[in-house]
């Protein structure tokens, strides 16, 4: 059945089933990781044609992503630790690949003005999704703990959204939109 109706008065339940408004800050951080995920999944539509090498890597993204959604909506400490977990070395996978893209790329010292191609532009659009998901994660992290490793990966996703755009706009023989401030 996809409706419950245990939603209608404006509140869900957490992994474990404690009830919460829909409003609450951990519902927050793990649905704006949810619009994240779907993002990067538009992302990775307009990538595929472009590169399958970084098709794939965003599929393996949204995976990651679908983890920090269950972690977050899981208060349950004992349930928590049955949960899939972030592996330890998730934020360096993606340092590394950050590394790799910033080396076919040209040096660049002004500010990118999203756009280029559907691709990258909406890279930029994920990545402004995760800023936000990042920012409401410090948030969560003054009321609850919340795992390091997965403030870390969040904070170099959007890193790696960034050089990705970048990426793809080159990739596709179109031309970077660089701000002036004329």
């Amino acid at each position: 059945m996809v409706y419950t109706k245990t939603g209608d008065k404006g509140e869900t339940s957490l992994v474990g089933g404690t009830r919460v408004k829909k409003n609450d800050l951990r519902v927050e951080c793990y649905g704006t990781i949810d619009e994240l995920n779907a993002q990067v999944g538009v992302v990775a539509e307009w990538t595929r044609p472009i590169s399958d090498k970084h098709y794939l890597s965003l599929k393996e993204i949204q995976n990651r992503l679908f983890v920090i959604q269950t972690l977050l909506a899981t208060e349950d400490k004992a349930l928590y630790a049955k949960m899939p977990q972030l592996p330890a070395d998730t934020t360096s996978s993606l340092e590394k690949a950050i590394d790799a893209i910033v080396d076919e790329l040209p040096r660049n010292n002004a500010f990118i003005i999203p756009g280029g191609n559907m691709a990258g532009a909406q890279c930029h659009v994920a990545r402004t999704v995760c800023r936000r998901a990042e920012r409401l994660l410090v948030g969560l992290k003054e009321h609850v703990e919340v795992e390091e490793n997965i403030c870390r990966y969040i904070n170099r996703l959007s890193d790696y959204l960034f050089v990705l755009s970048r990426l793809m706009v080159i990739a596709d023989g179109k031309e970077e939109n660089f701000w002036s401030a004329k």
